[in-house]
């Protein structure tokens, strides 16, 4: 399968159309730099953790489950917490069985979610690959359809969905910074820009994916630790996610846990938006300095992943 063929501009926009009656359109606020301390200039904020299930997630949960055949044994997935609660979103909403495959780090806020749309929760192992090997090895025996969190088209698709609306709202934007963690967000959005604005991928130092698979040229293990771990830890990048990022990806930045708590605390004071560590990532990147904006260069980020509990900002800002 060629990817650039099946994830594009021209199938996102046929993906949009499909999934738009069923996901919310997540607004954008334009707040000024120097709100945060920052010499740049206006930065546009995706707010997607307003999105149905908390996080981009339901956006190619929908699509999977809109454009394939789904048995009667439902669907099946493994998460670190977003993705389970996207899927299981999506499966009350169409009347469907969901089994959820989640490790031992993904927060109580997210199980507790993945509860209350139905589905079944299989908790097991300690990270995202060992749930990932618990629902690969289920879903034969059940019949079930599995819905990958990142590496599938109709996931990268749906998730790219996101970039259309992002330049229907910010048509002016120079660069986007987007949070990566198997990468199904960037490579949807990047496949959505396809070079007409920079995309720059955001990791934490303790999960650099992405990072080590450009170094290699290809995708390879990677540590899977951090304070995002439940969103932004997998062992490794996308098989398809990997082509894609390689030829629209600018760059990626990598930056610590404590600038990524330092993002959430301001995420708060300044625009009163709660976002769980993974949802900061991408505006720890510009916060922290690693990623520096050129004078006059406009800055879009995606804030998405509001599946957390309420934070003690007090802590974070001793960190």
């Amino acid at each position: 399968m060629d990817i650039h063929e099946t994830v594009n501009r021209a199938r996102i926009s046929k993906a949009h159309r499909v999934v738009e009656p069923h996901v919310r359109r997540t607004p954008v606020v334009r707040a000024r730099g120097e709100d945060f301390g920052l010499a740049a200039g206006p930065v546009d904020f995706k707010l997607e953790l307003m999105q149905h299930a908390g996080s981009f997630k339901t956006r190619g949960a929908f699509l999977n489950l809109l454009t394939r055949e789904v048995p009667p044994a439902g669907v099946a997935a493994a998460s670190g917490g977003n993705h389970g609660a996207a899927v299981a979103y999506a499966a009350m909403k169409l009347g469907v069985p969901a089994k959820i495959f989640v490790p031992g780090i993904s927060s109580p806020a997210k199980r507790a979610r993945m509860r209350e749309y139905g589905a079944d929760l299989v908790v097991t192992g300690e990270r995202y690959a060992d749930a990932l090997a618990a629902c690969d090895a289920w879903v034969p025996a059940s019949g079930a359809l599995a819905v990958h969190a990142f590496d599938q088209a109709e996931t990268l698709l749906g998730q790219g969905t996101l970039g259309t609306e992002l330049e229907e709202q910010s048509p002016d934007l120079d660069t986007v910074l987007v949070a990566v963690g198997g990468g199904g967000l960037i490579g949807g959005v990047a496949a959505w820009y396809a070079g007409a604005a920079r995309v720059v991928g955001v990791e934490p130092e303790g999960a650099p994916t992405l990072t080590k698979a450009l170094e290699a040229g290809r995708p390879v293990d990677a540590e899977a630790g951090s304070v995002a771990a439940d969103s932004l830890a997998p062992r490794r990048v996308g098989e398809l996610v990997y082509p894609i990022a390689e030829r629209y990806v600018d760059r990626v930045v990598l930056v610590e846990d404590a600038a990524i708590l330092a993002a959430q605390e301001a995420l708060w004071r300044v625009l009163r938006v709660v976002a769980e560590p993974g949802g900061a990532a991408a505006f720890a990147a510009l916060l922290s300095g690693r990623y520096a904006p050129a004078p006059g260069e406009r800055v879009g980020l995606v804030v998405s992943g509001g599946n957390t509990v309420a934070v003690d900002f007090a802590r974070v800002a001793s960190v």
